[in-house]
């Protein structure tokens, strides 16, 4: 026999094959054709009797009795009267199953009737096509639910959806950090929602495998189903998570289809009410599973093209899976059964409960508020499982509920959380990770829970180092809630109900190229403006102990300094032996795209540097970094000490933040989406004149809203555009001394995608517009 890399001569092949089917089956006139499968090896048959495929098993240990089960379940579906499904047909002697020598390998072989049919994946969808399915598929497992198999029920493997957990082995084969990254965190809201409840799960015999290459259709009617070889016994709803998953990603709009499907499916098989509760996340499992398995086979068998046949629309599905969110899934899925939606708070009720507990004093974003349930990367969901894009709360740095960062606070959780009078291995870790993304000279760390708490001791370390008492601050400049905090904050203590300016506070102009003195900002104007800032400075009658500000004016209107403007100034205070700070909270960690920390943009390194928001995605965290010369001078103090500052889950935390920044290259994205973004809103001022300024660097974007003809602030037409977008599922909001400026400072998973949907609901808003 003729043996070619070890595989046997197709012609040799087809000729064994051909003579098997005579003898074993008593087929005259055979042609044969390959079929080829997942894990096996299939034959397509024509002889004198009909159509028939042959099936082949080469590692067929373990499957023996797997493959019997499946015979029998086929035999047991005739006898229920289920129709256009596979026949086994009997060996001459009668079995319908063989062990077979094919070349020099054993095979596992039997045959099955040929049925005939379009593939569903070969037709255009239809609401009647999906009722027929949804029928058939009730029918199907109805039938079903007598049947049982120890076999079936012993079977564990990677495409059982009540075994997903499995594929998470496969994970690392995923290339791409974003979307490994969006499979953890399926599995952790499977883990979650489902894993609790799968025990109170009905189980029975499934096909599970119902997908468009295994359903038959002819017109608009199902005419059956093929290939039963991944039938096990498992929890029935898995059997419409598989079959939804196929018709949903199939189309724009995946839950259009959920009445029809499960309408008729319930119609025959009623489902129950915990079973529809889970069905999003299991529908997202299998997602997750395909893409899972094809990610392993591509690393290990490249040229096998049918294990990722479907990946790419997994891939799309998964995407649009994120963005529906649970709430408005499980919504849909109860709506298409007869249920009602699920109670949900009201929104009056929230309301009142919050003014009975909390003061009025906490503010509210836009005139209809949202009572927020959940979120993910940079979706934002509410009470009624409205999907609302998140362009606008920089908190979530890396993307709201972060699978690696959910992971790393939840096993560090469980494991430690001390103070730092212990030792334990996090803390110097963390402080090395983030130090080392900072200048040589800043090589201290100071670690806090919050911007405010960070904001105040970097005052107190000044003080410490310079003994000396007044500060130089930013106009509109805002560095926190604490006492020290509103002091050095022009946006608080002069606002019409703030408290004043200190008489140790002085302060210096914006340097704004808009709306400022100075427009020119190509080195002239921030010079400019830094001249007049010495001079004031060299006028005081004490030396400053330190000058502090944000690179990029937040409260101010989104306003980065003008170019130039910090080396000047920072030059003046240190030779009258002030530091120098930088208000990293909002611009750090690579937000502003180009640059890791804001005050690269003007070429100066500071001695102290603030950090806060991002620093830990939601978990609160804050620091101060600084000299060693400067923290040795605060030595001499008395001793600093933070409860929660630098706590192991904190640091846990705190580095998670810095991989994921790192693995998805965020922020290069930041720079990317950001120039796209901000090119998009340029080209739109263009079309539109109240469109005044649109400025900022990577995702930290402002809007400047303004009367056409004018720099005159358009504070209406702002709130206008806000709450409109709010209206519209997306979340901005706007800054600035007379509130007219659109601020965006998204998760910097954002996309160009999001970017390009914001800018064109902004021109339709603008469009639409009547004063």
């Amino acid at each position: 026999m003729e043996l070619k890399n070890g595989r046997i001569d197709l012609r040799m092949e087809f000729k064994i094959i051909t003579a098997i089917l005579q003898e074993e089956f008593g087929l005259k006139e055979v042609t044969v054709k390959p079929l080829y499968g997942y894990d096996n090896k299939n034959y397509w048959v024509r002889s004198s009797q009909g159509k028939c495929i042959f099936k082949t098993y080469s590692n067929y240990k373990g499957l023996l009795e797997v493959v019997e089960a499946e015979n029998q379940l086929l035999l047991h579906l005739q006898l229920k009267g289920i129709q256009e499904i596979p026949k086994p047909i009997p060996f001459v002697d009668g079995s319908f199953l063989k062990v077979l020598t094919i070349g020099e390998q054993s095979n596992l072989c039997r045959l099955l009737t040929f049925v005939e049919g379009t593939f569903m994946g070969d037709a255009p969808l239809n609401s009647d096509i999906i009722c027929a399915l949804g029928h058939y598929a009730g029918q199907l497992d109805r039938a079903l639910l007598d049947f049982d198999h120890v076999a079936l029920r012993a079977r564990t493997w990677e495409w059982d959806l009540q075994s997903v957990q499995l594929n998470k082995k496969y994970l690392a084969a995923i290339a791409s950090p974003k979307k490994r990254n969006l499979v953890s965190y399926f599995f952790q809201q499977y883990e979650y929602w489902v894993l609790p409840l799968l025990p109170q799960l009905r189980k029975a015999t499934i096909h599970n495998d119902l997908n468009e290459w295994n359903i038959l259709v002819q017109e608009n009617n199902v005419l059956g189903v093929i290939d039963f070889g991944d039938c096990t016994h498992s929890q029935l709803i898995n059997e419409v998570a598989i079959m939804a998953t196929y018709v949903f990603y199939a189309s724009e709009e995946p839950l259009q289809w959920a009445e029809p499907l499960l309408g008729s499916y319930h119609s025959v098989l009623p489902l129950e009410e915990k079973e529809i509760s889970l069905l999003y996340y299991l529908i997202a499992m299998r997602l997750c599973t395909s893409v899972c398995n094809s990610a392993h086979t591509a690393a290990n068998d490249p040229n096998n093209t049918y294990a990722s046949v479907s990946e790419e629309k997994a891939w799309i599905l998964l995407y649009k899976w994120l963005e529906i969110g649970a709430i408005k899934a499980e919504n849909s899925f109860r709506r298409a059964v007869g249920l009602p939606k699920k109670d949900t708070p009201s929104m009056a009720q929230a309301l009142a409960d919050r003014k009975k507990h909390l003061s009025t004093i906490l503010s509210i974003s836009y005139k209809k508020p949202i009572l927020m349930q959940r979120a993910a990367f940079q979706y934002m969901f509410d009470h009624q499982g409205n999907s609302f894009l998140d362009a606008y709360n920089n908190i979530p740095h890396v993307g709201h509920q972060h699978p690696m960062v959910v992971e790393a606070g939840q096993r560090q959780m469980g494991k430690l959380n001390t103070n730092t009078r212990y030792l334990y291995d996090l803390l110097p870790a963390y402080a090395e990770r983030l130090l080392a993304k900072f200048p040589k000279s800043l090589n201290k760390v100071f670690l806090v829970n919050s911007g405010s708490a960070a904001s105040d001791l970097a005052i107190r370390l000044a003080k410490a180092h310079t003994g000396l008492q007044n500060l130089l601050v930013m106009e509109h400049g805002y560095h926190g809630n604490t006492q020290i905090g509103i002091n050095i904050s022009d946006y608080k203590f002069n606002h019409p109900k703030g408290q004043g300016q200190s008489s140790h506070i002085h302060k210096t102009i914006l340097p704004d190229t808009y709306r400022g003195q100075y427009h020119k900002n190509d080195g002239t104007a921030g010079k400019a403006y830094a001249n007049e800032a010495i001079h004031n400075i060299k006028s005081l009658s004490q030396p400053l102990a330190a000058f502090i500000s944000e690179p990029i004016v937040g409260c101010g209107g989104q306003v980065p300094l003008a170019k130039g403007y910090l080396k000047p100034l920072y030059s003046t205070i240190r030779e009258q032996g002030g530091v120098c700070i930088s208000d990293e909270v909002q611009t750090g960690f690579g937000r502003l795209g180009n640059v890791f920390w804001g005050f690269e943009q003007q070429d100066v390194g500071p001695d102290i540097v603030v950090l806060g928001k991002p620093m830990g995605n939601g978990h609160p965290m804050g620091a101060v970094v600084t000299t060693a010369e400067i923290a040795a001078s605060f030595e001499k103090g008395v001793e600093f000490f933070s409860s929660f500052g630098g706590n192991p889950v904190s640091c846990a935390i705190g580095l998670a933040v810095l991989e994921v920044m790192e693995q998805e290259k965020l922020r290069e994205n930041a720079l990317e989406v950001g120039n796209h973004y901000m090119g998009l809103l340029k080209e739109l001022g263009k079309e539109y004149p109240c469109i005044g300024d649109v400025r900022g660097s990577g995702l930290f974007i402002g809007m400047d809203m303004v009367r056409e003809g004018s720099k005159e602030a358009h504070t209406s037409l702002a709130q206008h555009v806000k709450n409109a977008l709010r209206e519209q599922y997306i979340l901005v909001s706007t800054d600035g001394p007379h509130d007219n400026v659109i601020k965006s400072k998204p998760p910097l998973c954002f996309t160009k995608a999001n970017a390009e949907k914001v800018v064109d609901r902004i021109q339709g808003i603008l469009k639409g517009y009547k004063a």
